[in-house]
């Protein structure tokens, strides 16, 4: 029945802005109006909508300001430089500096491989990548370097 996840929403506080951010992505705007706008994740598959608000500066919280997209695992390894070329700064995660990052989370039995950052209010940006599905392992969490090291890449 569920074949995916077709929309998500976060708050802003300027739409104009946000919409500038979002297209620095190379997402493309599908819907505006009043104070909100649509962008294609995936064009007919999924999408994103954000919503100007008074309440944009909401406290952090995962669970109501984030957002992750998929990447290809082939673009991890350029993934940084493309968001430098960009102007996006990389943010600290889960005590992993910028420089440490991408890094692989051991979601036992997964691992992916994640690099974050934020959008003009501050809503938290995962670009996602899966590495191993359904292979049961443990691990610590760590850098995509060392990652490869530690798989022979």
């Amino acid at each position: 029945m569920i074949k995916g996840l077709y929309e998500a929403h976060l708050p802003v506080s300027n739409l104009q802005k946000s919409i500038t951010f979002y297209e620095k992505l190379g997402l493309e705007l599908a819907y505006v109006q009043n104070q909100l706008a649509f962008f294609w994740i995936v064009k007919g598959e999924s999408w994103i909508g954000l919503w100007e608000s008074k309440e944009a500066k909401l406290d952090y919280h995962p669970s109501i300001r984030h957002i992750a997209f998929r990447i290809d695992e082939e673009d991890l390894a350029r993934v940084k430089e493309w968001l430098q070329s960009i102007g996006i700064e990389i943010k600290t995660a889960f005590g992993f500096t910028p420089a440490q990052q991408p890094l692989v989370l051991p979601n036992n039995p997964h691992a992916h491989a994640a690099i974050y950052f934020t959008d003009p209010d501050g809503n938290s940006i995962e670009l996602i990548a899966p590495l191993r599905l359904d292979v049961e392992e443990d691990f610590p969490m760590m850098s995509l370097n060392d990652w490869c090291k530690n798989e022979g890449i």
